[in-house]
């Protein structure tokens, strides 16, 4: 379930991890120098740790985080893979670390105790943003890269209905009830966010015999194989372009908004003010698509998270050999 599993708790939980220092970690050793970022090495002199959560693309950018950080001069602890957000969160928030990217929406609903997203993604991340500087935390600016919820459908279920956004999906579950078949995790079932409330915003009414509950990793399978009509996604997940998934646009914006954005401690950045040039070229470049990309380069092909971030870090020419 990934960034939404502890919701429930997370005021509680995220109050007891703040006493819980982190003693894992390891030195980053990547032979990098500045290529179109960290010239002059402007952290030559930092000693920053970098954290993220546990899942693929968590570890994908605290790699690329940690590597912008070593080509600008800076020693850098990994402190990746952290179980959970709450954790991760913590970890900057008491010093156990420096910087993560975080999602918005996360921050928002997760952290910050608010029951309602804000639709547009640039006035929602101005929002995390002014809330947290209230707590020593500063969000510099956000990537395109929204990693929210999402229905898809494969190429033949694609080529027969034709449906590209949830009001045409709306649609469809009218003129044809039978056609809109759903398999979605347990949670997304549930939850106001999720398909409840989807229903309402979309004026959508599905009956209970066409909405299967499934693990996540099956959703995907049975979508691609056609099993269900659309299955439940997350929209950078690397198997919609592996299994060549088509993704229903949200014209209404119901989903939240999850764009990753860089989280740094407040005084780290004020004793460490580069920071914020030498991460926002990278931020700017990360998309949707770029992260399907690379994650399904570590779940499809089986490859090293952080050596996938090494690589796509070269490709961009943000950093060069050493």
């Amino acid at each position: 379930m990934r960034r939404r599993t502890c919701w429930a708790l997370a005021a509680a939980l995220l109050s007891a991890s703040a006493g819980c220092g982190l003693t894992s970690g390891s030195p980053m050793v990547d032979d990098v120098e500045p290529g179109s970022i960290g010239r002059g090495k402007p952290l030559d002199g930092a000693d920053l740790t970098v954290t993220s959560k546990e899942f693929t693309e968590q570890l994908v950018l605290g790699a690329i985080m940690g590597i912008a950080f070593e080509a600008a001069g800076a020693e850098v602890l990994d402190r990746t893979g952290i179980q959970g957000s709450v954790g991760t969160r913590a970890a900057v928030e008491n010093g156990d670390a420096d910087a993560t990217y975080e999602y918005t929406g996360t921050a928002w609903i997760t952290y910050l105790g608010n029951s309602r997203p804000i639709p547009d993604p640039e006035q929602q991340w101005k929002a995390v943003k002014e809330a947290d500087a209230k707590k020593g935390l500063t969000w510099l600016e956000p990537a395109r890269l929204n990693n929210t919820y999402a229905l898809a459908m494969n190429q033949a279920n694609y080529k027969k209905y034709r449906t590209k956004t949830l009001s045409e999906v709306t649609a469809l579950s009218k003129s044809d009830p039978g056609a809109v078949t759903l398999c979605v995790e347990g949670e997304f079932a549930n939850r106001a966010d999720g398909l409840p409330g989807l229903e309402k915003a979309y004026g959508m009414s599905l009956p209970a015999g066409n909405i299967t509950q499934m693990d996540t990793g099956i959703i995907y399978t049975q979508t691609a194989k056609g099993a269900c009509t659309y299955g439940e996604v997350y929209t950078t997940d690397g198997r919609i372009k592996s299994m060549n998934l088509v993704v229903m646009e949200d014209d209404k914006k119901f989903f939240p908004n999850y764009n990753a954005a860089p989280m740094v401690r407040t005084a780290t950045l004020k004793k460490w003010p580069a920071i914020a040039s030498v991460l926002d070229p990278v931020t700017r470049a990360l998309t949707n698509d770029v992260a399907q990309t690379l994650n399904a380069k570590v779940d499809m092909d089986g490859q090293d998270p952080h050596q996938v971030a090494l690589d796509w870090m070269k490709e961009k020419g943000f950093v060069k050999e050493g």
